[in-house]
């Protein structure tokens, strides 16, 4: 090959033959394309997503309380771009959606197996979901794996330890995690120092409310472009999302609010 022929280029950097390609439509429809295409943006951010959650939990356990604050600010602003997409999403009328819906088949966000990951390494704690993906699959093996590891909330606690705080330990973190009056009461001392601890506590809170928001503004959408329809791939499509709304993943952190 010549040199021209071996220089890394914008194109070859970002694989963006491969990239490019990856969007075939099953049907003719003119809307198929930003349907995929912003589905596959979603799983380009939960890879993203869980690249950071894991550096966040280095920084954490390590005490590096500057690189776990712009860890979850990072964080926190690719959340909101995954959230504001939906209204990209929204501009498909039901209509249009419709219009390509059979050629989905079996297929469904649920087997989203990254975002089943992401949900595990922030704190959830539901081993049914490895049902959802074939025994031996490399999903599976990434989600039973972040089921079984520490969660974030744990990581958190591990970093108030090592700040000289004394935290109760979670005896089980394959378990989920359960309001704890002890812990709470730590908490507070931690808001009340108002020191980097507490920036990086609302911070927390900030992650927390911004993955409910996104499954809210998920169901909204859902109910808004099928009503109570089964999902695709016979999941129950709205009726299940919204038994998911309103549910923290850091319950302590929200539990402190009228204490304080």
């Amino acid at each position: 090959m010549t040199d021209t022929e071996q220089a890394l280029s914008y194109t070859s950097y970002l694989a963006l033959d491969d990239l490019l390609d990856a969007q075939r439509p099953r049907s003719d429809e003119h809307d198929e394309l930003l349907f995929i295409v912003i589905h596959q943006v979603y799983e380009l951010w939960f890879k993203q997503l869980l690249h950071e959650a894991r550096y966040l939990q280095e920084n954490l356990e390590a005490g590096r309380t500057a690189h776990a604050i712009r860890t979850l600010r990072r964080i926190l602003t690719v959340l909101k771009v995954v959230v504001e997409q939906i209204d990209v999403l929204e501009t498909m009328t039901p209509s249009q959606f419709s219009s390509f819906r059979a050629r989905l088949d079996a297929s469904s966000g649920f087997q989203s197996g990254q975002f089943r990951e992401l949900e595990a390494v922030l704190g959830r704690r539901d081993e049914s979901v490895l049902t959802h993906y074939p025994e031996g699959s490399e999903q599976r093996k990434r989600i039973a794996d972040a089921l079984s590891r520490p969660s974030l909330f744990d990581s958190f606690l591990t970093y108030l330890a090592e700040s000289g705080y004394s935290i109760p330990r979670r005896a089980d973190v394959t378990r989920p995690v359960e309001p704890s009056p002890e812990l709470q009461a730590v908490l507070l001392k931690v808001y009340r120092d108002d020191s980097g601890q507490s920036v990086v506590a609302e911070h927390m809170v900030d992650l927390d409310e911004g993955m409910q928001e996104w499954r809210y503004r998920h169901v909204k959408m859902v109910e808004r472009t099928i009503g109570d329809k089964t999902g695709t791939g016979g999941s129950s499509g709205a009726t299940y999302l919204r038994t998911t709304l309103f549910r923290p993943m850091f319950p302590d952190l929200w539990a402190v609010r009228s204490q304080l």
